[in-house]
This record gives structure tokens, sequence and C-alpha cells, in this order.
């Protein structure tokens, strides 16, 4: 006798959920292993790059990047990840939800991470300029400084000699002014002197007043080179004012720059951390991604050789059924005297299989590359989308051989539609919402034998439609 599934391993029937109530919805363990995404998927990537980026830490940021560097568009950087997502859905359409979660959470942090670091090199890189700037204004400010002083030595200094020219000055125009008393009182006493001594005392007049000529001129000349310093001086007031005030913003710029360069390193020290516990995260959802498949690949294997097993011994009844009704036939045309006529197949299993729903499909049976696992994984049916609560109907008349709950593909359904052209077939509807059938009830081809859901291991509603071809899993759509 074919064991029933669940009882396959006894050890485990116990532990195995169970809903033999028509319309009763999926156990509450199951419910438990569905958590539902709140939103559409958010961006996604592949976890195994995650190693590269996450060897960068906050201290690594201590290094000088190019102060040329450009930081990454987020809004191109969502696009591409978007991008990505519409390409991995169908990959994932029967995958772990959480999984999509935290891969789409580590995404958003290595982006927002990669943001702040580049900021973080731009600002670095105007600091070291602003830094330099601050440099040559402060040595610009020195010399200004330095000629300012040499500017105000200068006019002190010139300022001094004014301060003693004018005192040649004075004494050289009381001089004359005596020598010319003198003169004119000698003149008037010596009316009718000699030509010779007239002459004498016009010449030391003469004299006296060239003596102060020169006085005048050279306090003339040191009051214009006492101008010329002040206008040097007024100048290199200026020149230092300018690089006073020039000096003051390179010290506010690097100021300012080196606090905005303290908070990007926070910043990125902070997502470097968010980082990596969405890494660890993800990773543990990936494994969590990986066992389940392998229980899912571990299911699909004890199915198929239970079905094996079943596939035979219906052949071979088939077989004997079909032997029966050929003797019967000789023995009935041996009487009638009259050659034996062709015995057909079981009546009623010629036929290939409808549709289960009449929707669109979403994911068709056959390999694919796991976005996530990295690796070649065989998607063993055909995905039909359709609401939760969407009737589904049996795809071939037949006998409901089993039904029950598994951890991946929900709630089950096994219709063992017999032999048709030849081989076993066995339909298998995964996923379901409710049953509607019993198990050992027949049914026929269009009834509606229960309701689509997202059971198990689903990220939304959909039916997975398995077809066992004398106990192997084959393509649906080439009896379809």
């Amino acid at each position: 006798m074919v064991p029933h599934f669940p009882g396959a391993n006894p050890l485990r029937r116990a532990r195995i959920k169970r809903d033999d109530s028509i319309g009763a919805t999926a156990t509450a363990s199951g419910r438990s292993l569905r958590r539902r995404l709140g939103g559409p998927p958010g961006r996604q990537s592949v976890v195994a790059a995650c190693c590269v980026v996450l060897s960068l830490s906050a201290g690594a940021l201590a290094v000088v990047p190019s102060a040329q560097a450009d930081p990454p568009d987020p809004a191109a950087k969502k696009k591409q990840l978007d991008s990505q997502i519409n390409e991995s859905k169908a990959d994932l359409h029967e995958s772990y939800d959480q999984l999509a979660k935290s891969v789409a959470a580590y995404n958003q942090a290595e982006t927002r991470y990669k943001v702040v670091q580049a900021r973080y090199a731009v600002a670095q890189g105007k600091l070291a300029a602003a830094k330099a700037a601050d440099v040559v204004a402060a040595s610009k400010l020195r010399q200004a400084e330095s000629a300012l002083q040499n500017a105000l030595n200068e006019v002190a200094a010139g300022e001094q000699v004014i301060v003693l020219q004018k005192q040649v000055a004075g004494r050289a125009a009381q001089s004359a002014y005596q020598q010319q008393n003198s003169l004119v009182g000698l003149s008037i006493v010596l009316k009718g002197a000699s030509p010779a001594d007239v002459a004498t005392g016009v010449q030391v007049q003469k004299n006296v007043f060239g003596i102060q000529g020169n006085t005048i001129a050279k306090l003339n000349n040191a009051q214009a080179q006492l101008a010329s310093k002040r206008a040097k001086l007024t100048a290199a007031e200026k020149i230092v004012a300018a690089q006073r005030a020039e000096a003051a913003r390179t010290v506010q710029q690097v100021t300012a720059l080196t606090k905005q360069v303290a908070q990007d390193k926070a910043e990125a020290a902070k997502l470097a951390q968010a980082q990596l516990t969405a890494y660890k995260a993800a990773e543990k959802d990936k494994n969590t991604e990986l066992a389940q498949y392998n229980a899912l690949v571990a299911e699909r294997n004890r199915v198929q050789q239970i079905l094996i097993a079943r596939a035979r011994a219906e052949k071979l009844a088939a077989a004997k059924r079909k032997a029966a009704r050929e003797a019967a036939e000789r023995a009935k045309a041996k009487k009638e005297n009259r050659p034996p006529r062709d015995v057909p197949d079981d009546p009623g299993t010629s036929s290939g299989l409808s549709y289960p729903i009449n929707t669109y499909i979403t994911s068709p049976y056959g390999m694919r590359f796991h976005p996530v696992l990295h690796y070649w994984k065989l998607h063993d049916g055909t995905d039909f989308g359709g609401g939760c609560g969407t009737p589904i109907r049996a795809a071939a008349s037949g006998v409901v051989s089993d039904r029950y709950y598994n951890g991946g593909y929900g709630n089950r359904l096994f219709l063992s539609n017999g032999v048709i052209k030849g081989s076993s077939i066995t339909t298998v509807y995964n996923h379901l919402s409710k049953y509607k059938v019993r198990v050992g009830q027949r049914v026929s081809k269009g009834q509606v034998i229960g309701y689509v859901g997202t059971t198990g291991y689903s990220t939304g509603c959909h039916l997975h439609f398995m077809v066992y071809q004398d106990g192997q899993v084959v393509n649906p759509m080439k009896w379809l």
C-alpha cells in the first residue's frame, strides 16, 4: 500500500499541521511563517557583495580621498535598484518575504553610506584647500603688517626730521632778522661812507639770506617726503585690513569645514554600523531562504518517491483492468465466432488538462538564477496570478489523494488523475487559502476544489500549479 504523504515519515506525522475541515484557513504556525511585506518590495541586490562594502569602517575614513570625487546620485541609484527588483520579482515570487525586506534595508543603508562617504571626501578636500589658503593668507598678512610697521617707522623718522628742520629754519630766520637790523643801523650811521664799505655790508646781507633760503628749502623737502611716507602708510593700512579680512574668512571656512568633516565622519560611522546590522539581518534571512529552499527540494523529492510508487501501482492496475477486458473480449469474440476487437484504455482518461484558473502566468516552470542565493534552482511549477479567494478548478477528473500544510508550499492539494495518454498523472495545487474538497473525494474536471492564497513560502496571492508524470515533476504547460 502506498503511504499517505504526511505519514511517509511517522516521526514527523504528529508535527505536520493539517486542516481537514472544509473551508478552513491556514494554521497559526503557517501564518507565522508568512510575514507579509507592508508594501511593494524595496531595492534588492546581491548580498554576497555586502562583505566587501562592510570592510570599510569609520576608522578607514581618516584617509583623505580625492577632493574631485563627486557624490553618487541617490535618485539614479534608486532607479537602478528598482530595475533589479522588476527583473528578479518573478524569481522571488515564492520566497521568504522577510528576505526582500532585509536586502532592501541593506541596500538603502549601503546607498546612504556611499553618499555620505563621497560627501566626506569632498569636504576633506575642501578643508585641505582652505587650510592651505589660510597659510597663504597668514603669510600675506605678516608681510603686510611688516610693511605697515616700516611705513610707520618712516613716518615717525620723517616727522622728527621736520621738527629738526623747523628748528634750524627758526634759528636762521632769527639770525637773519638780527643781521638785517644791524646792517640798516650801520647804513644809517655810515652815511656818506665809502662805496667799498657799503658793498661789504650788502654782501653780508646776501650771505645771511642765502642761509635762510637753504634752510626753508630743506624744510619743504622734508615735508614733501613726509607726505609721501604718510600716503604709503595709508596704502599699507588698507592692504593690512584686506589681508586681515581674507585671513578671517579662511579661518571661518576652515572652522565650518572642520565641523562638516566631523559630522560626515560621525554619520558615516553610524551608517557603517547600520549597514553592518542590516547585513547581519540579510545574512540571517538568506540562510533562512536557503534552508527553506532545501526543505522544498526535500519535500519534492519525498513526494516524488511516493508518486513514483503510486504511478507504478496505477499503471499496473490499469494494465490488469485492460488485460481483463481484453480477455473478456477474446472470449466473447470466440463465442460469437468473430475476430476480437481492440480494447481502449480506461474510459475518460485520454483527454489532457485544463487551466486550473483562467488568469495570467506570473512565473513559468524551469531553471532560474536566484538573485540572492546565487545559484540555479528549479521552479517546479507554473505560477498563476490571482487574488486571494479566487476559485481553483480541477485540471482533470480524479480523486483527492492528499491535502496538508507544508512550510514551503503552504496548503497543498493532490489530485490523482489516473492514467492519461499512457502516463500516470497527479496534479498538485499549492498555497491555497481554503480547501473545497476532502481526501478520498472524486471530483470532475472543472469542479472547484479550493481557493487561491499565499500560505507557506510565498510573497503574494497566487497558485503554484504542479504536474507529476509517472512520479516525476514536469512542466505543466506540456499538458495544458
